[in-house]
């Protein structure tokens, strides 16, 4: 599954750079993800901020409720 994520052009190239690169890498991921959100928001409008925000939903329960459960900590 990871080798089909790296063929993907741009997206599999920040994968791989997160994978290997050095202390960096993690906040050039982060900017290059806000700057596809604004690139999806300029090109498809509202629904380009409003689905991205509603797919990361459950993602956010699901950080809360296993830091509410206290096996996993913040830091």
């Amino acid at each position: 599954m990871l080798k089909l994520l790296h063929a993907i052009p741009i997206i599999g190239w920040c994968l791989r750079d997160l994978q290997t690169g050095g202390e960096s890498a993690f906040t050039f991921f982060l900017v290059n993800c806000g700057l596809l959100w604004i690139l999806s928001a300029v090109l498809f409008g509202y629904p380009g901020i409003i689905i991205p925000a509603l797919c990361a939903v459950p993602v956010m329960f699901v950080l809360l409720i296993l830091l509410t459960r206290g096996r996993y900590e913040v830091g």
